[in-house]
Parts: C-alpha cells; structure tokens; sequence
C-alpha cells in the first residue's frame, strides 16, 4: 500500500489541521465541517492528478480547443455520519462521479470493548471501477475494512483510494493486509497511537460529533 501523508510537506493543508485539532476552535461545529470539506477538495486534487483521462476536442464560440477530460469511472463512498464533510470535498471536485454511504458505528459490549456494527449501504455497482472510500478518522482501521467488504458486494473495484483526516499508525499497519496491495492512502496528518478507548492520540476527539453534536 503506497501511503500518501500530506503533513510531510508544506501546504494550506496544515493550517486547517491546526484549526481542527484546536480544542476552542472545534467548537465551532460550522467552521469544524468546512474545514474538513476543503480538506477533501484538496485532497480529490491530489488523487485526481493520479486518475486516467482522454483526448477532448471542445468547440468554443472562436474556434476550438483540445484538452484532457477524466475517463475513469468513480464510486466516491464514505461512513455514515462523520464521513460526510469529507465526502462533501470530494464530490464537489468530482461532481461526475457516483456515490455510495455506509453506515457503520461502534456498538460498545462496555466501556473500552465494542465491535463495528455495518447497518445500511447503498451503492451502485462498483465492477472495474475506482473506489474512494472517504473516512475522516482512521483509527483501528476496522470500520475501513468492514465499508469496504460491504462494498464489495457491489462488485470488485478496478482500482481503490482510500482518503482519511488523519490515520494511526498502527490502522495503517492494519489496513495494510486488508486492501490490494496497489491501494493508495492520502491522509492529511499520522497520528502515533490510539489510546484504551481506541481514539486516536493526540488526534481531534470524535470527528462526528465534532461535526454534528453529541449523539445519545
């Protein structure tokens, strides 16, 4: 797995970790959201630089100009509900592509014990096309693995990218031997560790309800 880790170089990237990271600044739910949403254009640039295109002749009012146009076919797919401002960037550079949502959430068994818990997908078919599978906090890399098995009831995907905020290092250790070995992984900063309750440290807290407020 070849992995992508955009805190390795400077860019405006790093400004809004910061932001998202900051203990008062999260607070702002509105500002939280946007910041992961920008996050995800300018990540879709980045995979987009590494997508198949074709030759396109364009007939403009003076004459006509030739360029080149995404061919590759795209399923951009994220985990229900923390995934969706991530998913949001994404779409909004590929606004072509098709789309799926997983829902997936931690079902506790006690306090530091819980299992994945896969309730909903809608997706389309997926057979030879390149897979985005969008997911803000990469921690155990448990929930990645059980989207992309439920995913692939859909069928088998050409290629696959999977695109995170910020990923542990032992997630990426794990997802490692989940994946193809031709998947890519962008990721906007790696994190060291996951604490007892597998959050990751010192990571952002819960991205989900950082985005939307505290659930019940």
């Amino acid at each position: 797995m070849k992995v992508i880790n955009f805190s390795e170089t400077r860019s405006i990237i790093n400004q809004y970790m910061m932001e998202l990271r900051d203990e008062n600044i999260q607070k702002d739910m509105l500002r939280f959201r946007h910041n992961i949403t920008r996050m995800g254009e300018l990540m879709a640039y980045e995979v987009s630089k590494t997508l198949e295109y074709q030759k396109t002749t364009t007939k403009t009012c003076l004459g006509e100009a030739a360029t080149e146009t995404l061919s590759e076919p795209l399923v951009l797919s994220t985990i229900l509900r923390a995934g969706l401002p991530l998913h949001q960037g994404m779409n909004n550079v590929f606004d072509h592509a098709e789309n799926a949502f997983v829902s997936a959430y931690r079902k506790y068994i006690d306090e530091e014990k819980f299992i994945i818990h896969i309730e909903y997908i809608a997706c389309p078919r997926i057979d030879g096309k390149t897979l985005v599978i969008c997911d803000p906090m990469l921690a155990t890399g448990s929930s990645m693995e059980l989207a992309y098995e439920a995913l692939c009831t859909k069928g088998k995907p050409g290629k696959i990218h999977l695109v995170s905020v910020i990923a542990s290092k032992p997630a990426i250790e794990f997802i490692k031997d989940k994946f193809p070995e031709d998947t890519t992984l962008w990721v906007a900063a790696v994190d060291d560790e996951i604490n007892s309750h597998k959050y990751i440290v010192p990571g952002l807290g819960d991205a989900g309800d950082l985005c939307y407020g505290e659930k019940e």
